[in-house]
Protein backbone atom coordinates (compact mmCIF):
# COMPACT_ATOMS: atom_id res chain seq x y z
CA UNK A 1 0.00 0.00 0.00
CA UNK A 2 1.51 3.34 -0.99
CA UNK A 3 1.60 6.60 0.93
CA UNK A 4 -1.49 8.18 -0.65
CA UNK A 5 -3.66 5.20 0.15
CA UNK A 6 -2.32 5.13 3.73
CA UNK A 7 -3.17 8.81 4.17
CA UNK A 8 -6.62 8.29 2.69
CA UNK A 9 -7.20 5.32 4.97
CA UNK A 10 -6.03 7.15 8.12
CA UNK A 11 -8.14 10.20 7.32
CA UNK A 12 -11.07 8.03 6.32
CA UNK A 13 -11.31 9.75 2.96
CA UNK A 14 -12.90 8.19 -0.08
CA UNK A 15 -10.28 7.98 -2.82
CA UNK A 16 -12.84 7.38 -5.55
CA UNK A 17 -12.70 10.15 -8.11
CA UNK A 18 -16.14 11.21 -9.16
CA UNK A 19 -15.81 14.42 -11.17
CA UNK A 20 -12.66 16.32 -11.97
CA UNK A 21 -12.14 19.21 -14.29
CA UNK A 22 -8.85 20.87 -15.18
CA UNK A 23 -9.03 24.17 -17.00
CA UNK A 24 -5.75 25.68 -18.15
CA UNK A 25 -3.92 28.11 -20.43
CA UNK A 26 -5.65 31.43 -19.96
CA UNK A 27 -3.36 33.92 -21.70
CA UNK A 28 -3.06 37.66 -21.10
CA UNK A 29 -0.86 39.69 -23.43
CA UNK A 30 0.55 43.07 -22.45
CA UNK A 31 1.15 45.69 -25.09
CA UNK A 32 4.04 48.09 -25.36
CA UNK A 33 3.54 51.81 -24.67
CA UNK A 34 2.88 53.92 -27.73
CA UNK A 35 5.39 56.33 -29.21
CA UNK A 36 3.00 59.18 -28.33
CA UNK A 37 3.37 58.52 -24.61
CA UNK A 38 7.16 58.58 -24.95
CA UNK A 39 7.03 61.83 -26.95
CA UNK A 40 4.63 63.36 -24.41
CA UNK A 41 6.95 62.35 -21.60
CA UNK A 42 9.96 63.91 -23.30
CA UNK A 43 8.03 67.11 -24.09
CA UNK A 44 6.66 67.40 -20.54
CA UNK A 45 10.09 66.78 -19.09
CA UNK A 46 11.63 69.47 -21.28
CA UNK A 47 8.92 71.96 -20.32
CA UNK A 48 9.38 71.25 -16.62
CA UNK A 49 13.16 71.76 -16.93
CA UNK A 50 12.53 75.06 -18.70
CA UNK A 51 10.08 76.19 -16.01
CA UNK A 52 12.52 75.26 -13.25
CA UNK A 53 15.36 77.21 -14.90
CA UNK A 54 13.17 80.28 -15.47
CA UNK A 55 11.83 80.00 -11.93
CA UNK A 56 15.36 79.92 -10.53
CA UNK A 57 16.23 83.06 -12.45
CA UNK A 58 13.03 84.76 -11.23
CA UNK A 59 13.81 83.77 -7.64
CA UNK A 60 17.32 85.22 -7.93
CA UNK A 61 15.97 88.48 -9.39
CA UNK A 62 13.20 88.71 -6.75
CA UNK A 63 15.72 88.15 -3.95
CA UNK A 64 17.94 90.90 -5.41
CA UNK A 65 14.97 93.30 -5.43
CA UNK A 66 13.95 92.25 -1.91
CA UNK A 67 17.48 92.76 -0.58
CA UNK A 68 17.88 96.16 -2.20
CA UNK A 69 14.47 97.54 -1.15
CA UNK A 70 13.87 95.69 2.15
CA UNK A 71 10.18 95.79 1.30
CA UNK A 72 8.05 93.03 2.90
CA UNK A 73 6.01 92.51 -0.28
CA UNK A 74 9.20 91.81 -2.27
CA UNK A 75 10.16 89.10 0.22
CA UNK A 76 6.65 87.65 0.03
CA UNK A 77 6.88 87.45 -3.77
CA UNK A 78 10.32 85.81 -3.53
CA UNK A 79 8.94 83.25 -1.08
CA UNK A 80 6.03 82.44 -3.42
CA UNK A 81 8.42 82.02 -6.33
CA UNK A 82 10.57 79.65 -4.29
CA UNK A 83 7.46 77.59 -3.43
CA UNK A 84 6.40 77.50 -7.09
CA UNK A 85 9.82 76.29 -8.22
CA UNK A 86 9.76 73.60 -5.54
CA UNK A 87 6.29 72.49 -6.75
CA UNK A 88 7.49 72.24 -10.34
CA UNK A 89 10.48 70.20 -9.18
CA UNK A 90 8.08 67.83 -7.39
CA UNK A 91 6.06 67.54 -10.59
CA UNK A 92 9.23 66.53 -12.42
CA UNK A 93 9.87 63.76 -9.90
CA UNK A 94 6.22 62.63 -10.20
CA UNK A 95 6.60 62.54 -13.99
CA UNK A 96 9.69 60.34 -13.61
CA UNK A 97 7.80 57.98 -11.31
CA UNK A 98 4.80 57.77 -13.65
CA UNK A 99 7.01 56.99 -16.64
CA UNK A 100 8.89 54.35 -14.65
CA UNK A 101 5.55 52.77 -13.70
CA UNK A 102 4.52 52.76 -17.36
CA UNK A 103 7.82 51.16 -18.36
CA UNK A 104 7.52 48.45 -15.74
CA UNK A 105 3.88 47.85 -16.66
CA UNK A 106 4.74 47.48 -20.33
CA UNK A 107 8.15 45.89 -19.92
CA UNK A 108 7.34 43.39 -22.63
CA UNK A 109 4.74 40.91 -23.67
CA UNK A 110 4.18 38.30 -21.03
CA UNK A 111 1.81 35.37 -20.93
CA UNK A 112 0.10 34.35 -17.72
CA UNK A 113 -1.12 30.78 -17.62
CA UNK A 114 -3.62 29.97 -14.90
CA UNK A 115 -4.84 26.48 -14.13
CA UNK A 116 -8.00 25.80 -12.21
CA UNK A 117 -8.81 22.49 -10.54
CA UNK A 118 -12.39 21.70 -9.63
CA UNK A 119 -12.68 18.73 -7.32
CA UNK A 120 -11.93 17.47 -3.83
CA UNK A 121 -8.53 17.17 -2.20
CA UNK A 122 -8.75 13.41 -2.52
CA UNK A 123 -9.23 13.76 -6.26
CA UNK A 124 -6.34 16.19 -6.44
CA UNK A 125 -4.02 13.86 -4.57
CA UNK A 126 -5.04 11.01 -6.85
CA UNK A 127 -4.28 13.12 -9.94
CA UNK A 128 -0.93 14.16 -8.54
CA UNK A 129 -0.17 10.53 -7.81
CA UNK A 130 -1.00 9.60 -11.39
CA UNK A 131 1.12 12.48 -12.66
CA UNK A 132 -1.67 14.08 -14.65
CA UNK A 133 -1.21 17.60 -13.27
CA UNK A 134 2.57 17.45 -13.37
CA UNK A 135 2.48 16.53 -17.06
CA UNK A 136 -0.04 19.32 -17.81
CA UNK A 137 -2.37 16.93 -19.58
CA UNK A 138 -6.02 17.91 -19.81
CA UNK A 139 -7.38 14.48 -18.90
CA UNK A 140 -10.68 14.32 -17.07
CA UNK A 141 -11.29 11.37 -14.77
Amino acid sequence: MDTFNKISEVLNVDTEITKTEVVSDISIEKTLPSDDSIKDYQYSRGQLYSLIEKGQQAVNDALDVANSTDHPRAYEVAGQLIKNVADVTDKLIDLQKKMKDLDSKYSGATTVNNSLFVGSTAELSKLIKQGILNNKEDNVK
